[in-house]
């Protein structure tokens, strides 16, 4: 787990449907080290042909933060010398970005832009400006279409997003 961002928060209005605190439980109790392995992973094999081709190497030694707010879930990454890895948690992140797992949903399935996000205080950016948009540069290029396990979440996605906003707003 990590402390509350200092940030304000959305106004209420504004934010989206949040995970039930008895769901998000079961997901704060892991480690947040698991959960970081568990994304490299899946990253890993996600965006090989990018790290292939040196495309995140912006990202070599710099700790990435991602921040589940509603789930209180934070994931370090950082990209080593056999691709991303999980890193240390750090007290200060070279940058870390939070949102909730409906934002972070609907940016996955490009149901968002995250500019929009941003605005709206729901996608929280903070740390070294230039990584920040080096990273969205990288996500804004990057063809998702031609990511395997993208096309396989993609109409999972389409359908699941519908359901969470009505089960939880």
């Amino acid at each position: 787990m990590y402390p509350p961002d200092p940030t304000p928060a959305a106004p209420k209005e504004a934010r989206g449907p949040r995970l039930p605190r008895p769901l998000a439980l079961p997901l704060g109790l892991l480690p947040d080290s698991l959960h970081s392995r568990v994304l490299t992973v899946l990253l890993n094999r996600a965006l090989a042909g990018p790290l292939q081709d040196g495309e995140l190497d912006f990202l070599y030694r710099r700790v990435l933060a991602i921040r589940v707010r509603d789930a209180a879930v934070a994931v370090h990454l950082t990209l080593g010398e056999h691709g991303l890895q999980p890193a240390p948690a750090v007290p200060a992140a070279d940058l870390a970005i939070e949102a909730s797992v409906y934002d972070f949903l609907r940016l996955l399935g490009q149901q968002e832009d995250p500019d929009t996000l941003v605005f709206q205080r729901r996608l929280v950016m903070q740390g070294d400006t230039e990584l920040g948009l080096e990273l969205k540069n990288f996500l804004d290029g990057l063809d998702v279409d031609s990511l395997g396990l993208y096309r396989q979440l993609a109409p999972l996605l389409r359908r699941l997003l519908p359901v969470y906003r009505r089960v939880f707003r």
